[in-house]
């Protein structure tokens, strides 16, 4: 008597997604996005090319997740200190995050949304683009948040939010740069402590 399969046939094994993600954004952290091979990434994430596709879709895609995880995981910080009730107590948070999530201990030294892409083959462009709208919306909920330190009086009425904002994310990305090229988490410390020292005083 012939006997019938319990189960769906040539399902693929299960595998639990978010830990898969995890370890892909920390492959793509550490090598960039051309960096990181497709190989590299399934061998990582311990699954086959095929489950990858069919649970994340292809590298680009994959690449999108891995940075909306990055935003609500290490890159957390910004949104948190947005919520300061100062500009200074923002913009010291905001140096504060970007050292500690820069150098932090078990995890790549540098920042994903910096140099995840800053230069791309042709077929990189559009991760390239990816990321460039993601600092420069960064950059505007900064500037957004110091305008409205300026109509609250928190900051001098000549202030320029714009250019105040694009200072810190500019000595912000230049802290990434520093931590990806080994400089030690105390040392950042000091430069952005050096770097708000001269701060706009209302």
């Amino acid at each position: 008597m012939e006997t019938k399969p319990t189960g769906p046939i040539g399902r693929p094994r299960g595998f639990d997604a978010d830990a898969a993600l995890e370890r892909a954004m920390l492959v793509f952290w550490q090598h960039g996005y051309e960096g990181a091979s497709t190989a590299g990434l399934t061998h990582a994430m311990g699954i086959s090319t095929t489950s990858m596709y069919a649970a994340f879709g292809n590298k680009e895609q994959l690449f999108r997740k891995v940075l909306e995880r990055y935003t609500d995981g290490p890159s957390a910080y910004l949104a948190q200190a947005l919520e300061q009730p100062t500009a200074f107590g923002v913009a010291t948070a905001i140096l504060a995050g970007t050292v500690r999530t820069t150098t932090r201990a078990g995890h790549p030294h540098g920042c994903l949304g910096v140099q995840g892409a800053l230069t791309t083959s042709e077929s990189g462009q559009d991760v390239r683009a990816l990321l460039v709208d993601w600092r420069t919306t960064g950059y505007a909920r900064i500037r957004e948040r110091f305008r409205r330190a300026v109509d609250d009086g928190d900051l001098p009425p000549q202030t320029d939010p714009g250019l105040l904002a694009r200072y810190l994310t500019t000595v912000a990305y230049g802290i990434a740069v520093q931590a990806a090229s080994g400089v030690a988490r105390d040392d950042l410390q000091e430069l952005a402590d050096a770097a708000l020292r001269h701060w706009p005083l209302s």
